[in-house]
Order: C-alpha cells, then sequence, then structure tokens
C-alpha cells in the first residue's frame, strides 16, 4: 500500500512537471512569435539583458504581460471549471454558467458607457461579477445548503437577466462599440504590467488551494451523506469553494471580458488524459488551460496582424468541434 501510495505521489509530481515545462515552451512560443519579427538571439537577450531597445519593450512590454495574463485567466477559467464540475456534479457546468461573467461585462459596459478608464473598467466589472456571486450564493440556497440544481438555474436566469442589460447598454454606446464588442467576445489585447501584477497571484494563490483539495472533491462525487460520514463539513467546504472560485472569475472577467469554452473544454480533455481522480485532474488543468490559451492568444493575434481576432472567438471556433467530438465519444462508451 505504502509503495503504491508512493507511487502515486511520484506520478503526480512527474505529471505536473511535465506540465509545467509544457506550459513555459508555450511561453516561449509565444514570445518568438508576433506581428515584429524578432530572431532568437534578440529574445534572449531582451529577456535576460533588458535595455531601452525596441525588442526589449516589445517583450516587456507588449507580449510577455500578455502572455502572463492569458496564463492567469486560462489558468484560473480551467481550474474553476474543473471545481464547478466537481462540487456540482455536473459535467456541463463551467466559470460563465452561473451568470457571473454576465455581471462582470455588465460592470464594464457601464463603465464604457459612463466613460471611465481602463483601471475604471476594472473595478466596475470586478463589482458587477461580486454582485452577481451574492445573488447566485443567497437565491441559489436550498434548506441553508447550496444546492447544485438550484444553483445552476439561478446563475443561468441571473445571466440572463444581466445579458439583457448588456444588449441594451450596447445600443447607446458609439465610440465604445468596438471595445465593447471584444469584452464580450473575450480579449487579451488590453494587457498590461498592472494588471499581470494582481491577477497573476490572484490566480496562482486560488488555483493552489482549491487543487489541494483534490480528495475531498472525490469524496464528494460520492454523494453529500458520505461524504458528511466522513468528516467533510459539506455546506462549508462548498460554500467556500464557490466563493474562492467565483472570486476568481470575477478577477478574470475583470481584465479579459468573456473567453469562452476554456473552463468547459479543458476539464473534459484533462479527464480524458489522466482520468477522473481530482486530485490530478483540478491542477492538471490549470497548466493545461494556461498553455491552450496561451497559444490560442497567440493565434489571435497573429492569425491577421497587425489587426488582431477576439481570444474568445479563437477558443469557442476550437473548443465547440472538440467538445461534440468528445461529448459523442462519451456517449458512445457509456452505449
Amino acid at each position: 500500500m505504502e509503495n503504491a501510495e508512493r507511487l502515486s505521489k511520484v506520478k503526480y509530481f512527474l505529471y505536473l512537471s511535465i506540465l509545467f515545462i509544457i506550459m513555459i515552451l508555450s511561453v516561449l512560443i509565444s514570445i518568438f512569435i508576433g506581428s515584429v519579427d524578432i530572431s532568437f538571439q534578440q529574445i534572449f537577450t531582451g529577456l535576460f539583458h533588458p535595455s531601452d531597445s525596441v525588442v526589449s519593450q516589445i517583450i516587456w512590454d507588449i507580449r510577455l504581460p500578455r502572455i502572463l495574463l492569458a496564463i492567469a485567466v486560462g489558468g484560473g477559467l480551467s481550474v474553476t471549471g474543473a471545481v464547478f464540475q466537481a462540487i456540482l456534479l455536473n459535467p456541463l457546468a463551467e466559470p460563465y454558467i452561473l451568470g457571473i461573467s454576465s455581471g462582470g461585462t455588465f460592470g464594464a459596459i457601464l463603465s464604457f458607457l459612463i466613460g471611465l478608464s481602463f483601471f475604471s473598467t476594472q473595478i466596475f466589472a470586478f463589482a458587477g461579477a461580486l454582485l452577481v456571486v451574492a445573488l447566485v450564493f443567497i437565491l441559489g440556497r436550498r434548506f441553508g445548503e447550496l444546492d447544485p440544481n438550484v444553483l445552476l438555474l439561478t446563475g443561468v436566469m441571473i445571466g440572463a437577466f444581466f445579458s439583457a442589460a448588456i444588449l441594451l447598454m450596447i445600443t447607446m454606446l458609439n465610440e465604445s462599440l468596438r471595445t465593447a464588442i471584444f469584452w464580450l467576445v473575450g480579449n487579451l489585447s488590453l494587457a498590461d504590467r498592472n494588471s499581470v501584477y494582481y491577477i497573476l497571484p490572484v490566480s496562482v494563490i486560488i488555483s493552489i488551494f482549491l487543487s489541494a483539495n483534490g480528495y475531498k472533491y472525490n469524496v464528494l462525487s460520492m454523494g453529500s451523506e458520505t461524504a458528511k460520514h466522513l468528516g467533510i463539513n459539506v455546506n462549508r467546504f462548498k460554500n467556500v469553494v464557490y466563493i474562492l472560485s467565483s472570486l476568481l472569475i470575477g478577477a478574470v472577467v475583470s481584465v479579459s471580458g468573456i473567453v469562452g469554452f476554456v473552463g468547459l473544454l479543458v476539464p473534459h480533455a484533462t479527464r480524458l488524459i489522466f482520468g477522473v481522480d481530482n486530485r490530478i485532474v483540478v491542477p492538471a488543468s490549470f497548466f493545461i488551460g494556461a498553455a491552450y490559451l496561451t497559444f490560442a492568444d497567440t493565434a489571435a493575434r497573429t492569425v491577421i496582424a497587425p489587426a488582431e481576432i477576439p481570444v474568445g472567438a479563437v477558443t469557442a471556433i476550437i473548443g465547440a468541434p472538440i467538445f461534440i467530438y468528445l461529448l459523442r465519444k462519451r456517449f458512445q462508451v457509456m452505449n
């Protein structure tokens, strides 16, 4: 038994180490690719010997902040997607189905309508996301506990309400219309160092906490009563996980808008590779989601350079057919 447990730990760290290396490779590839051609030697010099040169400015002020933001957003969305699917026992649960993204986007579009700065837009977006978090948390309870079905339905209805309000506000916009549309589809082009300074630590710290509870997600999959008998305070645990996951989504939405399919697709792909054990699925989802969104954003900013495609459009174009394929394969296995 001890050897099996030791082997399991070896595999755990081996898998995560491989995924970490893949994520780093995605960063290096993304730094190398762009609308401006930069040689490997220039990139090496710009990274390790920063200066006032144009190459250093491109790397440190444009490409690297955007890549780090892609890691924070992709990893955060993927982890919360895996966690929501685990605690709600619903394979279709994902970060945006609870309406949090609609609340964040509502706040962002409202700031556009008022004519505020980008920093104020982030604050409004985060506040809008928190508003929805509070509403869903209050209305999604049954007999004092979070009920998965009530939570999902409440999230969908509140999300639909805010989506309608967003469409109403968009009709009142003029010069901010393009920015608002990019926000609705998902966009990382407004990335800067200030955004990275708080989004990346928030994403990493919350993801580590959520990943550390993989065993409890496995126990919850056996039912709330079983989990209670095994010593888990189900109500408190779900509340903490829901609130932390929602805070992470709110932070992500405040800088990227709605980047769809990442939180839905990546956890399913991770389970296809590593199985259903949430101890590995949740942390692995972070690295896979980070690498996936990094590559997607690289494609978004280079395919039609110097113009660019919203990264949310790229993830939807790639994610939708892949998810349909995974669903068909799943049903074929079940039959």
